[in-house]
C-alpha cells in the first residue's frame, strides 16, 4: 500500500476515534503540496500536543489498534511491517519555522481530513531544519535540495 494512502487510512481514525485533524508532514506532506516525488520513507503526522502528554495512551492505542507497535517512545514511533510513523505536535510548527497551525490548509480525500502545508511553509521548515546539525548529517543534505526545489516552485507562480 502506497504510504500516502496508509496515511489517509490513519488520518480517518483519528478523525472519528480521536477527534483529531492530523497534519500530513514530513516528505510525504511535501509531495502532496509540491506533486514532485522526493522518495519518503516513512510517515510523518503532527497531531495537537495534548495526545502527546495528557491523552498519549488513547493515540497509543488507536495506532496499536491499527497494527502498529511503538519502537520509540521518546521520538514517538510506531511500525507496522515496513511502514514507519513518527508523531510530532502542531504547536511546534510556531516556534520552529514560524507557522501558525490555526491557518492550515484543510483537505478531504476518501473520507479523511487533513490538514497541509503550503509549498511556502515547507520551505520556512526546510530553512529551518538546515540549521539542524543532527538533520544535516542525518540526511546527507536532502533538506539544502529541497529548499532549492521550493524556491524554484514559488519563482513559477
Amino acid at each position: 500500500m502506497a504510504l500516502f494512502d496508509e496515511f489517509i487510512e490513519i488520518a480517518k481514525t483519528m478523525n472519528d476515534e480521536l477527534d483529531i485533524v492530523p497534519v500530513c508532514y514530513g516528505s510525504l506532506g511535501l509531495e502532496k503540496a509540491t506533486g514532485v516525488g522526493f522518495d519518503p520513507q516513512d510517515i510523518d503526522i503532527l497531531v495537537p500536543l495534548v495526545f502527546l502528554n495528557e491523552k498519549w495512551n488513547l493515540l497509543k492505542k488507536t495506532l496499536e489498534g491499527l497494527g502498529y507497535e511503538l519502537i520509540d517512545l521518546h521520538e514517538h514511533e510506531f511500525k507496522r511491517g515496513n511502514i514507519k510513523i513518527g508523531i510530532s505536535y502542531y504547536e511546534d510548527l510556531k516556534s520552529f519555522a514560524d507557522i501558525d497551525y490555526n491557518d492550515l490548509r484543510k483537505n478531504e480525500y476518501n473520507g479523511a481530513t487533513y490538514y497541509t502545508l503550503t509549498i511556502s511553509e515547507y520551505l520556512k521548515v526546510y530553512r529551518r531544519s538546515v540549521l539542524d546539525g543532527y538533520r544535516r548529517t542525518k540526511n546527507n543534505n536532502k533538506d539544502q535540495s529541497k529548499i532549492q526545489i521550493l524556491n524554484e516552485l514559488l519563482q513559477k507562480r
